[in-house]
C-alpha cells in the first residue's frame, strides 16, 4: 500500500515540474501579454522616457515657428509731477502735475541658412526619440517577461517542494512501520523526521521566494500587487526552427537599441551642417506701430496758458495798431482778450486724453542684413564640437552593433545548450525515480538499509531540481534572446 503512495506522489511531483501557472478562481488572472501592458501603462521609468516626445514636437514646432514674424506689444502708464526737469542742458518747467500713456506694437522677421536647416535638425531629434522611447518599450518588455519567468519558476518549484514534503511523509510513516513490526530501528525513524523537517523548511523557504519574485515582477510592472493573483501564460519547450544568420540580420535592421543610435547619427549629422550655417548672413526687417497720450491733471493749467497767450495776443495787437494809427494806417482790428466759454471747454476737453485717447506715431519699417566676421571662434568651436558628436554617435552605432551581434550568438547558443540540457535532466529525473521506488521496495522487503533510502531520496530531489530549473532556464535562455534581438520571436 505504501509502494502505492509513493508511487502517486511521484507521479504528481512530475507533474508540478511542468506546472506554469494555472489559473485559479480565487483571484484575479495576469498573463504576460497583460503585465508587459500594465507595465507601458505604469512603469515610472517608461512614463518618463515617454515625456520626452512632448519636448521634441514643441523642439519641432519651434523649429517652424522660425518662419513666422515676431510680434510684440506693451502698455505703459506714469504720473509725472510738476516742477522743473533738465534735459541735455534745456530746463523745461511743468507748473501741473501730469499723467501719460502709451502703446506699441511691433512685428519683426529673421532668418538665415539655420532657419532652413533647423527644422530638418529637430525632425531628426523627434525621430531619435521616438526611436528611444521604442527601445525603452522592448527594454521593458525583457525586464518584465525575466520576472514573470522568475515568478513562474518560484510558484513551481514551491509546487515541487509541497511533493517533496508528501514523499518525505510517506517515507516516515514506512520508516514508523517497519519499526512497528520490529524491522526497522528507532534512529531510521529519527532520520526519516530530519528529512522531512528539512523538506518544510525548504518549501517554506519557495512559498517566500515565490511571493517576493510575484512583488518583484509587479515592481517592474509599476503597480501595486492585488491579492491573490495568478500568472496564466504557458510556454513550451519546443526546439525553436530559426537559424542565427537570420537571427543576426533580423537583429540589425529592428534591434530598438541599434535605430535609436542610427537615429541619433542622423540627427548629429545634420547638427553639423547647422553649425556651419552660422557662417551665412541674416535678413532681419521690422516694423511698427504706436501711441502716446499725455494729459493734465489740473486742466485749468491749460486754460490759464491758453488765456495768458490770448492777453499777449492782444497786447501785441495793440501795440502793431498803435504804431499803425501814428503812421497814418488804419487800425486791423484786434479779437478778444478773453477766450469764450466755447474755447474753454474745447481746451479742457483737449486735455481729456488719458488713458486710451492715443496720439498715434508714425510708422516705421527697417531691414538690416548683417554678416558675422568674427565671434571670438566661438562658431568654430561649435561646428568642431558638432562633427565631434558626430563621429561619437557614429562609433556608438558600431559598438552597439558589434555587441548585439555577440549578444544574440550567445543567446543563440545558450538556447541551444539549455534546450538539450531538458532532455539529459528528464532522463536523470526518470533514472532517479526509478531509483528511488527500487529502493524503497527493497527497504520495505528488507533487503537494503535506509541509508540506500536515503541516498536515493537526496538524488531524487536533486534530479526533480535539476530537471525543473532546466525547464525554466530554458525559458529565460529564450526571452534573453528575445531581448538581444529586440523584438517577440514566439
Amino acid at each position: 500500500m505504501r509502494v502505492l503512495v509513493s508511487a502517486a506522489v511521484l507521479a504528481f511531483v512530475g507533474q508540478a515540474a511542468l506546472a506554469q501557472g494555472a489559473a485559479s478562481p480565487s483571484g484575479p488572472t495576469l498573463s504576460l501579454a497583460q503585465a508587459v501592458a500594465l507595465a507601458r501603462q505604469s512603469n515610472p521609468t517608461y512614463l518618463q522616457t515617454v515625456t520626452g516626445r512632448r519636448t521634441a514636437d514643441a523642439a519641432v514646432r519651434s523649429a517652424y515657428g522660425a518662419f513666422l514674424p515676431t510680434v510684440s506689444s506693451s502698455f505703459g502708464a506714469g504720473y509725472q509731477q510738476a516742477g522743473s526737469q533738465v534735459f541735455q542742458g534745456l530746463t523745461f518747467t511743468g507748473s501741473s502735475d501730469a499723467v501719460t500713456s502709451h502703446y506699441s506694437l511691433g512685428v519683426s522677421y529673421s532668418v538665415n541658412a539655420a532657419t532652413f536647416m533647423n527644422p530638418k535638425l529637430q525632425n531628426a531629434n523627434r525621430a531619435a526619440t521616438e526611436a528611444n522611447i521604442t527601445g525603452q518599450a522592448e527594454l521593458l518588455r525583457a525586464n518584465v517577461t525575466s520576472a514573470y519567468l522568475d515568478a513562474l519558476a518560484a510558484q513551481a518549484n514551491a509546487a515541487l517542494q509541497d511533493t517533496l514534503v508528501i514523499t518525505a511523509q510517506a517515507q516516515l510513516d514506512l520508516a514508523k512501520a517497519k519499526m512497528q513490526v520490529g524491522q526497522g530501528t528507532i534512529l531510521d525513524v529519527n532520520s526519516a523526521e530530519v528529512a522531512l523537517g528539512q523538506a518544510q523548511i525548504a518549501a517554506l523557504t519557495a512559498h517566500n521566494n515565490a511571493e517576493v519574485a510575484l512583488v518583484t515582477l509587479y515592481q517592474n510592472i509599476g503597480a501595486p500587487e492585488p491579492p491573490g493573483v495568478q500568472l496564466t501564460t504557458t510556454f513550451n519547450t519546443d526546439l525553436p526552427a530559426f537559424a542565427l544568420d537570420s537571427l543576426l540580420q533580423l537583429a540589425h535592421g529592428r534591434n530598438p537599441a541599434i535605430a535609436a543610435l542610427r537615429a541619433s547619427q542622423r540627427a548629429a549629422a545634420l547638427g553639423v551642417k547647422t553649425a556651419e550655417s552660422r557662417y551665412t548672413p541674416t535678413l532681419s526687417l521690422s516694423t511698427g506701430w504706436g501711441g502716446n497720450s499725455y494729459q493734465y491733471t489740473n486742466s485749468d493749467y491749460l486754460v490759464n496758458s491758453a488765456q495768458a497767450g490770448a492777453l499777449r495776443s492782444f497786447a501785441g495787437c495793440m501795440t502793431q495798431d498803435s504804431i499803425r494809427t501814428g503812421v497814418g494806417l488804419s487800425a486791423v482790428g484786434c479779437p478778444s482778450p478773453t477766450l469764450t466759454p466755447g474755447e474753454i471747454d474745447a481746451i479742457r476737453s483737449s486735455n481729456n486724453v488719458f488713458p486710451f485717447k492715443f496720439t498715434r506715431s508714425p510708422l516705421s519699417v527697417s531691414a538690416t542684413l548683417s554678416l558675422p566676421i568674427f565671434d571670438g571662434f566661438n562658431r568654430e568651436q561649435n561646428v568642431q564640437q558638432a562633427i565631434a558628436d558626430k563621429e561619437s554617435a557614429e562609433y556608438r552605432l558600431k559598438a552597439q552593433e558589434l555587441q548585439t551581434r555577440t549578444q544574440v550568438t550567445q543567446a543563440y547558443l545558450n538556447l541551444q545548450l539549455a534546450y538539450k540540457t531538458i532532455a539529459l535532466r528528464q532522463q536523470n529525473a526518470d533514472k532517479a525515480r526509478e531509483e528511488y521506488q527500487y529502493a524503497q521496495e527493497r527497504y520495505r522487503v528488507g533487503q537494503a538499509t535506509y541509508l540506500d533510502v536515503t541516498t536515493a531520496h537526496g538524488s531524487f530531489v536533486q534530479a526533480q531540481v535539476d530537471r525543473l530549473n532546466s525547464i525554466y532556464d530554458y525559458q529565460k535562455a529564450f526571452a534573453a534572446l528575445e531581448s538581444a534581438v529586440g523584438r517577440p520571436l514566439r
